[in-house]
Order: structure tokens, then C-alpha cells, then sequence
């Protein structure tokens, strides 16, 4: 295996991980589930609200099975090329957390929403290490 298709292969392990945890404990605290947030305990007061935030998680869920199904294309039948490029293609899809996510959380993590507090730093620091680490990945294929 070289080092494109390993980087790619510990990404889609660790999301099959988080697939199953938001399938089938979304309440839990582990992976990518939603049990950090207060407001899951909270939204199961109203049946409406917390139906909304289950279809969520599963479409979030569905939408991490479609990254972990083109890597494992990518993997198994991609060439070198598609390998990097798809490596590119998982960094530019996580730094949109940045953007959007870590200023939503850090806000909620600051606000009290969130157990344990500090969890958006937590969180910051697994998925910088995602990008570095697809970088480094990047840069030792392209400089073989």
C-alpha cells in the first residue's frame, strides 16, 4: 500500500466509526455524535424538534457514508493521480470547518451548551490533526 492509499484508509476507518456511533448511539459522547450537545437531551421534550434533529444526524451520517464509499473507490481501484487528488479533495472538504463550524461550537462550548466544556478546542485539535496529517501525506506522495 503506499502512503495516499494508508492516509486515506486511517480517514475512512476512523469515519466508519463516527458513521456508526451517529446510527446507532447518537446520544452518545463518542466520535462525531451528538451527546456533547445539551440541547440533544433537551430536544426529546418535543417530538417535532427532536425528529428534525434525529434526521439530522442521520443525514449527516449518510453524507460521511458517501466519503467513506469514494475512498474506499479511491483506494482500491484509484491510480496514483486520483489518489492525490482525492487527498485534496478531503482537505478541501474539512476546512470549511473553520468557517462555519468551529466558531458555531466554540461559541456553544462557551455559552455552557456543550459537555464536556472545551470540547470545541478538543475538536479543533482532531480535526487540524486530519488536515496535517493529509498534508504531510500529500507532500511526502508528491515529493516520491
Amino acid at each position: 500500500m503506499s502512503i495516499l492509499q494508508i492516509g486515506i484508509l486511517v480517514f475512512t476507518v476512523i469515519e466508519c466509526g463516527n458513521v456508526a456511533v451517529l446510527y446507532f448511539r447518537p446520544g452518545s459522547k463518542l466520535a462525531n455524535s451528538v451527546g456533547v450537545f445539551k440541547a440533544w437531551e433537551e430536544s426529546k421534550r418535543y417530538e417535532k424538534i427532536h425528529e428534525l434533529v434525529k434526521y439530522l444526524v442521520n443525514w449527516v451520517a449518510g453524507t460521511k457514508l458517501i466519503f467513506i464509499m469514494v475512498a474506499v473507490v479511491a483506494i482500491v481501484f484509484g491510480s496514483h493521480r486520483l489518489q492525490v487528488i482525492t487527498v485534496v479533495a478531503l482537505i478541501m472538504s474539512i476546512l470549511p470547518f473553520y468557517w462555519r463550524l468551529y466558531p458555531m461550537i466554540r461559541r456553544m462550548d462557551r455559552a455552557g451548551y456543550i459537555s464536556p466544556k472545551g470540547y470545541s478546542k478538543t475538536l479543533c485539535i482532531m480535526v487540524s490533526a486530519f488536515v496535517v496529517g493529509f498534508l504531510t501525506i500529500l507532500l511526502v506522495a508528491l515529493l516520491k
